[in-house]
């Protein structure tokens, strides 16, 4: 039975309160065959989307300002949610009361002004094909899924609800501030679920995100079919059980949605265990609880993030509620089914039914009830619903606000559909409706067998927050899932292919499947990730490195031989003692400078020989501390002379004892090259090489100071650029030159007769420094950083020691402890045996 209330103009309204799981329902018989069940289907919260319009409809009639003197009435039919009974609706509708005859304009017609419905997109465009022909207004107050090209069939249909797309970027939004990356889509089967995926697929592959499984909803089907449908499907419940799948996204509609509560309460019913999944769902979806589920005592969704159509709380709304009763309106054909469905009792249709348990008092309150039976908060759909009525009424007021009151009842009697509601002149803020920034996590377990007694005990609750991106909504949506989960730890879940690549690793695609399935490969060395899930690893800045785990980049520190640390503290105390060492001995010699020993092989080269050893060992001192212009100048370049002067003074001492040797012998010539001229053109020609190599170097390509990156890691490597290294492996080549000709030289006069033979300590001090310096040269290439000018002073200084132990010790040690073999008597007793 309708709900009809009288008016000068007439609100038709299609709603869906009562359905049948099969779709065979016969088109012109009053009531639709019942076939494998007694009764209908009781959707008892939709019950809200009726009195929404007589709400809307007493709030337009009580309003002087709007429709003065002109009453309006509405009349509710139930389209069963079935095509063939959308279609009598629509016709009945069109229709004089009472009477199934469309265009009969007998007896006592009313006046349809605008149609409200329906709740489902297959319903709508059903009812757009008949009012289409009259151009009524018709205002669609549920999901919006649109053909191809039906707002261009349907002028007259305006969507009380935004495009599916806007939801579609939310929901993606959402997915992506929670890196819910794998994520189960269950769709309905049919061409709007097609539609659906045609729509989010691309959607998801743009950002990355992947479908794990794709599950279709039966549309429709008879409850005898639930059994053969549980059967057929049970093996897809592995897959909906899938561990790394913890979020689903749903589209579908009543009933359909229905289908998918009853395959999961038939999962449980056969002992397979809960999903305990995360939800997420678009308005099409309102949370509802039917008869037959009160009796179940299972969870369905535990948690469930929903995208709401706009909604605001009329004044007054709550306390019309309140005032409903089982009999508060004549002609209400759906209070009785709504009472005794939603307290679960009976009300009697005479004196002798009352008494029973089961009787229903009519005392009842609608604020018991749990929100999946009813909502005493005006829900999307219904604040829809609201929102159409006054739309009409004041696109009514704005076409005869301007024409006298005696006037407008006698048009309005006579106004046509189209000519009565130009919609262009209705206030923008009643037609531009849109998705709320707002999101709904709602909880909905078991339904009570029985009506809970107060408000506290509601089985449901909602979360209402802004967008993901704004703050509050993260914690909630923790808390509720650890409600839900049980767990100890409030965090939403991970809905991930594979888990996490963590910081100080990158992805690596997996061959043969989703790019969101991948392994996770470690950074290289050098490189670094910072944050999860990282596409590729990257170097750090120039003046940073990665840390250990290669998950971060830290400054780096500065490193060069310095004084303070302990090896150029060594370094440094060696290079002075054997200064000291040095300077002891030319104190030694300079005391006995008279003696044989000390004048013996050209005193003058001795000292220039000493002098230089001690500026090889301070000119160390020139490698320790921090790099500067100065420094990096004098470094190498003087090691490079000083060290000249020193081997040229060994080779000038080593000729000048072969030359001596050889002028003794009878009728030589050699004498003429004995002398001091010739010492000291060997010292200078051969320094002097060495110093046009140096300056050749500096004009060129001059020593810098620098800073070294990469060498070491986690360092910045302070140290002098040696500019050109072709010439800095010049000035060693000089050098291992003339310890080459030394060393030969001193090796063929090792054995000449003379107690003072310097020849074979010079072959000895040779062998040193030769060994010194071909061993510096692949320890120098093979160091880095500091070392690197570690292993050149350590170098420097064993040469010199080398030079200064081979040669002078033998001296000292006679000067020093054995004086009786510094006499001429021993020298002359060595020749007269050598002649001998």
């Amino acid at each position: 039975m309708p709900f009809y209330q009288p008016g000068d103009l007439v609100i038709g309204g299609i709603v869906s309160q009562v359905f049948y799981f099969h779709d065979d329902a016969p088109l012109f018989n009053e009531q639709p065959a019942q076939s494998l069940i007694e009764e209908p289907v009781s959707i008892v919260k939709n019950y809200q989307h009726i009195l929404a319009l007589a709400f809307a409809v007493k709030e337009v009639n009580d309003n002087p300002r709007i429709l003065s003197n002109v009453t309006l009435g509405f009349q509710i039919i139930n389209n069963y949610y079935t095509a063939q009974m959308t279609y009598k609706a629509t016709i009945s509708l069109l229709s004089i009361q009472d009477r199934f005859v469309p265009n009969y304009k007998c007896g006592t017609p009313h006046t349809l002004i605008a149609v409200v419905g329906g709740l489902l997109s297959e319903s709508s465009f059903n009812m757009a094909t008949l009012l289409e022909i009259y151009k009524i207004p018709q205002f669609a107050y549920g999901t919006c899924s649109p053909a191809q090209g039906a707002k261009m069939l349907f002028s007259s249909m305006y969507q009380m609800v935004p495009n599916e797309d806007t939801q579609y970027k939310g929901i993606v939004e959402l997915l992506l501030h929670f890196r819910w990356m794998w994520v189960g889509l269950l769709t309905l089967n049919d061409d709007s679920g097609d539609r659906f995926l045609q729509r989010v697929l691309p959607e998801f592959l743009n950002n990355g995100i992947c479908d794990a499984f794709i599950f279709k909803i039966p549309k429709q089907t008879y409850v005898a079919d639930i059994l053969d449908l549980l059967l057929t499907q049970q093996e897809k419940y592995a897959v909906l059980a899938e561990k790394n799948t913890n979020v689903f996204f749903v589209y579908g509609e009543f009933p359909s949605i229905y289908i998918l509560q009853a395959l999961l309460f038939a999962f449980h019913a056969v002992s397979l265990p809960p999903l305990g999944k995360v939800w997420i769902v678009t308005s099409h979806w309102d949370f509802t609880a039917i008869n037959m589920e009160r009796d179940l005592d299972i969870q369905t969704f535990h948690g469930v993030l929903s995208f709401t159509v706009h909604s605001n709380e009329p004044l007054g709304f709550q306390t019309f509620l309140q005032t409903i009763k089982p009999f508060w309106a004549k002609g209400d054909g759906f209070i009785q089914d709504f009472w005794e469905g939603a307290f679960y009792c009976v009300i009697p249709v005479s004196d002798g039914d009352e008494g029973s348990s089961q009787t229903c008092t009519g005392e009842e309150k609608l604020e018991s009830l749990p929100q999946p039976i009813f909502e005493m908060l005006m829900t999307g759909h219904s604040y829809s619903i609201y929102t159409a009525l006054y739309a009409v009424a004041h696109a009514l007021h704005s076409v005869y606000k301007s024409r006298p009151r005696h006037r407008v009842l006698r048009e309005l009697q006579n106004v046509q559909p189209w000519q009565g509601t130009t919609l262009e002149k209705v206030p923008a803020s009643y037609l531009s409706l849109s998705i709320s920034t707002h999101l709904k996590a709602v909880d909905l377990w078991t339904v009570p067998a029985s009506p809970p007694k107060s408000p506290e005990d509601d089985c449901g609750s909602r979360i209402s927050s802004p967008l993901p991106s704004q703050t509050g909504f993260e914690d909630e949506l923790a808390a509720l899932y650890c409600t839900i989960s049980n767990m100890k730890e409030c965090v939403p879940p991970i809905s991930l292919c594979n888990d996490y690549c963590f910081p100080g690793s990158s992805r690596k695609k997996k061959e043969g499947e989703k790019f969101c399935c991948y392994d996770c490969a470690p950074c290289p060395e050098g490189m670094m990730s910072s944050q999860k899930d990282t596409d590729v690893c990257v170097p750090c800045p120039d003046n940073q490195y990665p840390n250990k785990a290669q998950s971060e980049c830290l400054p780096k520190l500065t490193s060069f031989l310095s004084y303070e640390e302990k090896l150029g503290n060594i370094l440094a105390m060696l290079a002075v003692s054997f200064s000291l060492i040095t300077a002891s001995v030319i104190g030694v010699f300079r005391k006995h400078q008279d003696t044989p020993i000390v004048k013996a092989n050209n005193q003058n080269l001795t000292y220039i020989l000493l002098i230089s050893l001690l500026f090889c060992f301070l000119c160390s001192l020139l490698f320790i501390g921090w790099p500067r212009k100065v420094t990096c100048l004098l470094r190498q370049t003087a090691f490079g002379i000083i060290f000249s002067v020193a081997l040229s003074s060994v080779l000038a001492k080593t000729i000048t004892v072969v030359l001596a040797f050889m002028a003794t012998k009878p009728g030589s010539e050699m004498k003429k090259w004995v002398g001091k001229r010739l010492a000291k053109s060997i010292v200078f020609s051969c320094s002097l090489i060495q110093a046009g190599i140096c300056i050749l170097w500096l004009s060129t390509s001059p020593p810098f100071p620098d800073e070294d990156m990469h060498s070491l890691p986690g360092k910045i490597v302070l140290e002098c650029n040696e500019g050109s290294v072709n010439m800095f492996y010049c000035v060693l080549s000089y050098m291992g030159f003339l310890a080459m000709v030394s060393f030969i030289v001193a090796f063929l006069a090792r054995k000449l007769p003379n107690s003072f033979n310097e020849a074979k300590f010079i072959t000895f001090s040779m062998l040193v420094f030769c060994s010194v310096w071909l061993s510096f040269i692949p320890t120098y290439l093979s160091t880095k950083g500091k070392y690197m000018v570690a292993v050149e002073v350590f170098s420097i200084l064993a040469s010199g020691a080398g030079l200064l132990g081979c040669i002078f010790s033998p001296k000292c040690y006679i000067i020093i402890l054995r004086p009786e073999l510094n006499n001429k008597e021993q020298i002359n007793r060595i020749r007269n045996r050598y002649k001998e």
